[in-house]
């Protein structure tokens, strides 16, 4: 996730931009850029690092234009640089983006092929040159930006700057991206933060829009080419509001972002030909050949493991522990050079994450980390990365970090599995269509907040709660208690709910709800066995589920259900729901969710 902002119009374009990259700062925070046209060029400033070395850079250069575009970034392909900065500058155009270019690879081919040569390592790169292509070709800025993105597959905002035209063309699909409304003055933004202090006078444009944006008008064409109306809308939006995307709370926003989170980090890795599972430059094939697997993280990320584990022993075969960072340096776990230890960590800074790292390189194992951060520590210290394409997250409690963390898991045990022989073509190409499904799950289950919300009211006094669940569902039950402490305070406890009967069964009466995770496989019926446990003691019985049937009807007091065969992706179904459900009962307690007591967003000590 990136904020970009252009602006056309009377003022000092330089000191628009700024202002508005620093209120989409959130958005990413690795590198920062912009450009003016100033007569009849495009000058560019771009810097590794945050919005204030920016400023610096240009209070010390004279900027005067009245048109440009500008960049805040979140680095996906390609490390934090001065030159992987946005804008991206090919000919006469500068271009910023937000968003993933699937198929860059195959683009910057072709364009290499035609003697265009990419000098950065970024994704973005290759629109630039496309523009500038189509643009040398037609003389025509709009047509040149739909020509160019009709060769784009995956995700995209753009806004383009021409030094030869007073002029912006913005276009986005499958990211946000809004126009502001001004006198004699108009402006873009990856969202409505950046434009309060200039307009509160937007208009959202929808998948597939293009908008020709001038000081004094502007032109939205829809995917076709036609030009249609867009409602423009006033806002009442405070400036935390606008942050928060209108949400009351950034977690809450994040919650919601998850089905964009998981497309960044799924989509750019599955291929419709042999091998079908790229990893970015990862040797797949070469960690393949490790005996066993080692996975080592701490709280949320933990969890992940947990279900990184089941995915990698029963898609690849290769024997998996998972283990605490915080105890695995202090453990006796067999490490060796035929180990490959996964260490996994939102931050990439977690320092007990860190020491396992250091200490499974002394004992001569192979080490992945699988981080959210480019350029962050796991990522020197560690061999190899994998990168979640989650974007900022603001409020503590991890929610996309969690899925994007679990869909990389599901992506690796798919590579190795497919390496090792384990997957055969036909299997492997049916689950990725599975795999591929995942964000449309999310969006679904996130359509039942306000059942979910419902439930929320009728349980938010208890005290104490117990999540259960099996097979996949365990790991997912322990996330739901771990969220439902951090943010709500109220003890929780999670357990693999075949062992209720040695020893926790004794705390259920009618003042201990139950929270059931089921998935459809062959667990779900041992699962309502050990809710008929609960029932007959009066305990309370809230159930998220991906199926519906008579039994679970009658055994449940209430039943949250997102409808999923595939029971391989079901904690992508049933995630959303705990979160929500966790911070519903914090919201109702009055407790600060996104910055819960005595917690913090990255734990770097130990």
């Amino acid at each position: 996730m990136c904020g970009i902002v252009g602006y056309v119009g009377e003022r000092k374009a330089a000191e628009v931009l700024i202002e508005g990259l620093r209120r989409l700062e959130y958005r990413g925070y690795d590198s920062a850029g912009i450009a003016v046209r100033e007569n009849g060029k495009v000058k560019v400033i771009k810097t590794r690092g945050k919005i204030s070395h920016l400023e610096t850079l240009v209070q010390q250069e004279s900027v005067n234009g009245s048109i440009g575009i500008g960049h805040t970034r979140w680095a996906t392909h390609g490390k934090p640089s001065d030159i992987n900065a946005h804008p991206h500058v090919s000919g006469a155009v500068a271009i910023v983006h937000n968003g993933i270019v699937e198929n860059y690879r195959e683009l910057r081919e072709e364009l290499e092929r035609e003697g265009i040569r990419c000098i950065s390592e970024t994704d973005t790169e290759v629109i630039s040159h496309l523009v500038a292509r189509e643009y040398a070709r037609c003389g025509d800025p709009c047509e040149a930006v739909t020509k160019a993105l009709k060769n784009v597959e995956g995700s995209y905002a753009i806004v383009a700057l021409f030094e030869d035209r007073n002029i912006l063309i913005g276009a986005r699909r499958g990211a946000p991206l809004v126009v502001g409304h001004g006198e004699k003055e108009h402006f873009l933004a990856s969202d409505v933060t950046a434009l309060l202090p200039f307009t509160r006078n937007v208009t959202f444009l929808e998948d597939g829009d293009v908008a020709v944006v001038k000081n004094n008008n502007v032109e939205i064409f829809d995917s076709e080419g036609m030009m249609v109306h867009r409602e423009q809308r006033h806002l009442d939006w405070t400036p935390a509001m606008a942050e928060k995307g209108g949400y009351k709370h950034f977690m809450l926003k994040e919650i919601h972002e998850q089905p964009e989170a998981l497309s960044n980090t799924i989509r750019p890795r599955i291929l419709q030909h042999e091998p079908y599972i790229t990893l970015d430059d990862l040797p797949a094939r070469e960690l393949a050949r490790s005996n066993r697997i080692v996975f080592v993280a701490c709280g949320t990320s933990w969890h992940a493991c947990l279900l990184g584990r089941v995915y990698m022993e029963g898609l690849a075969g290769i024997p998996s522990w998972v283990e605490l960072a915080s105890e695995f340096r202090y453990g006796t776990t067999p490490i060796d050079e035929n180990t490959l230890v996964v260490a996994v960590s939102q931050s990439g800074e977690t320092a007990d994450t860190l020491e396992s790292v250091r200490e499974a390189r002394r004992r001569g194992a192979t080490v992945l980390a699988i981080t959210n951060v480019v350029g962050s520590t796991i990522t020197r210290e560690a061999q190899h990365t994998l990168f979640t394409w989650a974007g900022p997250e603001i409020g503590v409690a991890s929610t996309k970090t969690f899925t994007a963390q679990v869909a990389a898991l599901l992506l690796l045990a798919l590579a190795l599995g497919w390496h090792k022989g384990r997957l055969d073509k036909p299997a492997l190409k049916d689950i990725t269509q599975h795999v591929l499904e995942i964000p449309r799950t999310v969006h679904r289950a996130l359509e039942e907040e306000s059942h979910i919300e419902e439930v929320a009211r009728r349980y938010f006094r208890y005290q104490n709660f117990l999540f259960l669940g099996r097979g996949l569902s365990w790991p997912v039950a322990m996330e739901g208690a771990l969220k439902l402490k951090e943010i709500s305070y109220i003890h929780a406890e999670a357990y693999a709910a075949g062992e209720m009967k040695h020893g926790p069964l004794a705390l259920v009466d009618e003042n201990m709800p139950s929270v059931f995770f089921l998935h459809n496989d062959h667990t779900a019926v041992k699962t309502m066995s050990n809710m008929e446990e609960i029932k007959a003691r009066e305990g309370k019985i809230i159930a998220f589920s991906t199926f519906t049937s008579e039994k679970l009807a009658a055994l449940a007091d209430d039943i949250i259900t997102v409808h999923l065969e595939e029971a391989l992706i079901s904690p992508f179904a049933l995630s959303p729901l705990l979160q929500l459900f966790a911070y519903h009962v914090a919201v109702l307690r009055g407790t600060d969710v996104d910055q819960p007591r005595n917690l913090a967003k990255s734990v770097t000590v130990e």
